[in-house]
């Protein structure tokens, strides 16, 4: 295994001390090591504000572990955090015994063997969200409460900014509904949802994602065209989509511009199969749902 560097071994022995009291993170508890981690900065309404970064921390954190990558050792990793099916307010020890018995193994084993590989795990994945977020060159802009009314001013440099900035909260807004549908296609998948409410919510991340590439498109193009990231870079940020070729991203991108309605944009493609198939399918063919397998009807999106 290559040797970690000092800021992975600072990660990883902050993980660990975080373990001791577990979830929700407080200031009490929050390390340093992980409060200034850029994905944490970044998730923070006031990055300036310990209480903020902590609240980051936590979220990130949960969401780690909503997703552990390891499925065989998911809910354990959970349960050590104190995450069901561990309880609220067990402590450590009572915390590993449970996460042991999720991980079919003897308690002992559990601590000395497997709980060192997963706060490992938890840190290289807090490292390499941090990561994501250093390589991208745009992050949502942070909202603060107005406290008052702020009028633009009859000047030409002013309505330009204003311009800029109602792009570029109009591409988060397309870029954050995408996101909201992508996540609920992947949990009615994870709760062996009815196909056909599968379909139905595909079908409209497909709308959402292909409007947040054409928000994308527009603002790279009027406003950062310099700018390092793509518009397919871009609404990536809003989740995993199946592969599609770049005619059928085009093809679904051409009926969402506009402002499209879902009725629109399904009529608009009403006799592309080919590309239903290859959307739909790309999601119930995914190995966290193994009995879902595709057919070929359906094809449509409708």
């Amino acid at each position: 295994m290559p040797r970690k560097s000092p800021v992975e071994d600072e990660v990883v022995a902050a993980v660990a001390r975080l373990l001791r009291r577990g979830l929700p993170v407080t200031p009490a508890t929050a390390d340093a090591a992980l409060l200034d981690l850029r994905g944490i900065v970044a998730r923070a309404a006031d990055p300036a504000d310990e209480a903020s970064r902590t609240a980051a921390l936590d979220g990130t954190l949960r969401g780690l572990l909503a997703r552990f990558p390891d499925t065989r050792y998911a809910s354990a990793a959970r349960a050590l955090f104190g995450l069901p099916p561990a309880e609220p307010g067990q402590n450590l020890t009572v915390r590993r015994n449970v996460a042991a018995e999720q991980a079919g193994h003897e308690s002992h084993h559990f601590r000395k063997r497997v709980e060192p590989k997963l706060i490992e795990k938890i840190a290289w994945e807090l490292l390499a969200d941090a990561e994501r977020f250093t390589r991208s060159a745009l992050i949502a802009p942070r909202l603060a409460p107005a406290v008052g009314r702020q009028p633009i001013q009859a000047d030409p440099f002013a309505w330009e900014v204003a311009e800029h900035e109602e792009q570029l909260s109009r591409l988060w807004s397309a870029i954050y509904a995408a996101r909201a549908e992508l996540l609920a296609v992947e949990r009615l998948i994870s709760l062996q949802a009815d196909r056909m409410d599968i379909l139905r919510t595909a079908v409209t991340a497909a709308w959402r994602w292909a409007a947040a590439r054409a928000e994308a498109i527009s603002y790279t193009t009027a406003f950062a065209s310099d700018l390092e990231s793509s518009a397919d870079e871009l609404v990536a940020l809003a989740g995993w989509t199946p592969a599609l070729t770049a005619a059928q991203a085009s093809r679904l991108t051409e009926a969402a511009v506009g402002g499209a309605s879902r009725e629109q944009f399904v009529a608009a493609l009403h006799d592309e199969t080919g590309l239903g198939n290859a959307w739909t399918h790309g999601f119930l063919a995914r190995p966290t749902s193994p009995e879902n397998t595709p057919d070929e009807q359906n094809g449509q999106l409708s």
